[in-house]
């Protein structure tokens, strides 16, 4: 090899190292920018401060702090006289991440853990009890979750009335009124069922929501006005028997979602006496005393949901009022339903709450709707019944199931009416 053929190898080598030397370095800048961007972006991510709020029908929440994903909150108590449970809010800005919701005073997380809906409170599931640790519930959110709602129970507002009135809009058997308009400037609805031509022999008046947020009642009544409307084992209801329901007592209430209970000075189911404050307990008394005067009502009933949990608060029951008579009858129709049942929210007779034991103590005047009912001369039974929000007994409470037992309430009352209202 010559000297000039040995340097131009030199100078290609050279040349090679360069180019080498030139593309490591490429790469590694590039690589290394895309390292940074990466963590920029993961760290813009994790400083991401995601959103809660009640800024929707039932919404009900007070947020405290929230300091990465650590939510800590408590439910709006506004106008309640001590404490209550109900809560609702939304979560924005959490997808993909594992969030903690801790409350701040009293525990009112449920025998099921929080509800939780990703659909925008269409749909709803129990989210379970492993998800909860004393006052604190923890979700991992989908990636894909624009927003998260979470409740104490599965709620049951305006828009899900309308939902059921739209599915039965041409049903000859159903009517919807006006009871009266609320101090907000809402409609409350009046509801006729049955048979609608004046000429039923008795009638039976439907109540719901004298607390704002006892939600799982409403399912109940839905499921109840579904059989009469519908269901062929109920027929003579449909053909003989007159309903007037309001689903929404505390129209208000539902819609602001306020706790409802214990409201300040009292609440729509103590308003019952001398000079009724809210414009809905006016108008049903006016109802049952006016338009109702002259005919029979064979069944003045009351739907409620009781506690979170605990004796009472984990299965069904009528509550008692001090008029034993009425609570006889009051027992005659519980064992009919009892025989009758077939949806799997199983009620026992047994464990209906007379007048006198455990909470059941309210003494005075008839203060309440189911007392009130009971002392009018036209009414055969005023009572009240408590319908769990989350579990009874060892069966978790769902939409489906709480409607399925309002079918059963509807096959009690087409067994018993027939042979009782004529006593």
């Amino acid at each position: 090899m010559t000297a000039g053929t040995l340097h131009s190898s030199f100078n290609m080598t050279r040349f090679v190292i360069g180019r080498l030397g030139i593309m490591v370095a490429v790469s590694c800048l590039w690589l290394g920018a895309n390292f940074i961007t990466r963590a920029a972006e993961g760290g813009a991510a994790a400083r991401t401060q995601i959103r809660v709020d009640a800024n929707f029908p039932g919404g009900n929440i007070v947020v405290d702090s929230i300091a990465g994903d650590l939510v800590t909150l408590r439910p709006d108590l506004r106008d309640t006289e001590g404490d209550w449970f109900y809560w609702y809010f939304r979560v924005r800005g959490g997808a993909g991440r594992t969030l903690q919701f801790s409350f701040s005073r009293s525990n009112p997380i449920g025998t099921r853990g929080p509800a939780l809906s990703l659909d925008r409170g269409k749909s709803w599931s129990w989210l379970g009890t492993n998800a909860v640790a004393k006052q604190t519930f923890t979700c991992a959110l989908p990636r894909k979750a624009r927003e998260a709602r979470f409740c104490f129970a599965i709620p049951y507002l305006e828009h899900n009335l309308k939902d059921f009135l739209k599915r039965h809009r041409r049903h000859p058997n159903l009517k919807a009124e006006t009871l009266c308009q609320t101090s907000g400037g809402r409609r409350v609805e009046l509801l006729r069922l049955g048979r609608l031509d004046g000429k039923a022999g008795h009638c039976v008046v439907l109540a719901c929501r004298h607390h704002a947020c006892e939600m799982i009642a409403s399912y109940s009544l839905e499921g109840l006005m579904e059989a009469v409307l519908d269901a062929a084992d109920v027929r003579w209801l449909r053909e003989q028997v007159e309903f007037f329901v309001v689903p929404f007592m505390d129209k208000d209430g539902v819609e602001a979602g306020d706790q409802g209970k214990n409201r300040r000075p009292y609440d729509h189911n103590r308003d019952y006496q001398g000079e009724s404050l809210y414009a809905s307990v006016r108008a049903m008394r006016e109802l049952v005393t006016g338009r109702l005067g002259a005919r029979n009502i064979a069944l003045a009933l009351d739907m409620h949901c009781p506690h979170i949990r605990g004796a009472h608060n984990e299965h069904i029951y009528f509550v008692g009022g001090p008029a034993e008579d009425n609570w006889a009858r009051v027992g005659e129709l519980a064992r009919v339903l009892e025989a009758v049942q077939r949806g799997p929210l199983h009620y026992r007779a047994a464990d209906n709450l007379p007048y006198g034991q455990a909470w059941n103590t309210l003494a005075g005047p008839a203060r309440t709707f189911g007392r009130w009912m009971a002392d009018q001369p036209n009414v055969r039974i005023g009572t009240t019944i408590e319908i769990p929000y989350a579990n009874v007994g060892e069966t978790t409470v769902t939409a489906e199931n709480a409607r399925a037992f309002g079918h059963d309430l509807a096959r009690a009352l087409a067994r018993y009416l027939p042979s009782r209202i004529a006593d």
